[in-house]
């Protein structure tokens, strides 16, 4: 997708230690197009697959998946962090590292919302050690619904991810495809970069 990759090397900041700075259009300041973008293109990747929930965690995956859930006409559903009173009682958790945190978090979904007989796409911002979307898979096998697909805003393939990921023979697919950023620079699958 060459418009996020032209956000990227305009407004992408590599803080190093493999941590891409996207506050200003995807985590922490949302360009709306840009994602309404983005999952036009995810939903487009993923519409033969009878997708009846799309899964993110909280909360920098929720506008891609949001707009890639308006795209299929799905509901979208998303981990929660901190457990709040209206849950119930019974839930779905798991842990998984955050990189940019540097600590364990929970991520945790009411039964409610996931269930057997759901075909689920996992939609986040970034695929990095593939850590957070492998504990958003066990959700999904706790809940007894199906993993159909696992899509991504943004892949950094050096963090080894798609690996970890893989044997679960489902279609991944990320919007962008960085292959380092070492010396401070950011490389794309298709060699551009700054």
């Amino acid at each position: 997708m060459e418009s996020l990759k032209a956000r990227i090397l305009a407004e992408g900041r590599n803080m190093g230690r493999g941590i891409l700075k996207v506050d200003s259009f995807v985590n922490h300041q949302v360009d709306a197009a840009l994602m309404y973008e983005a999952g036009q293109e995810l939903a487009r990747r993923f519409a033969n697959l009878g997708v009846t929930k799309v899964l993110t965690a909280e909360i920098s995956g929720i506008a891609p998946a949001l707009m890639t859930a308006l795209a299929l006409g799905v509901p979208i559903v998303y981990a929660r962090k901190t457990k709040p009173i209206t849950m119930p009682e019974r839930i779905y958790t798991r842990t998984a590292p955050s990189h940019t945190k540097g600590h364990e978090v929970a991520l945790m979904v009411s039964p409610e919302f996931l269930g057997p007989g759901d075909r689920v796409l996992i939609v986040d911002d970034f695929l990095a050690t593939g850590k957070t979307i492998d504990a958003l898979v066990q959700i999904v096998r706790d809940a007894g619904a199906e993993l159909v697909g696992i899509g991504a805003v943004i892949e950094k393939t050096f963090e080894g991810g798609r690996a970890v990921l893989e044997h679960y023979g489902v279609p991944i697919y990320a919007l962008v495809t960085i292959t380092s950023m070492e010396d401070g620079k950011i490389t794309f699958a298709n060699g551009v970069g700054q």
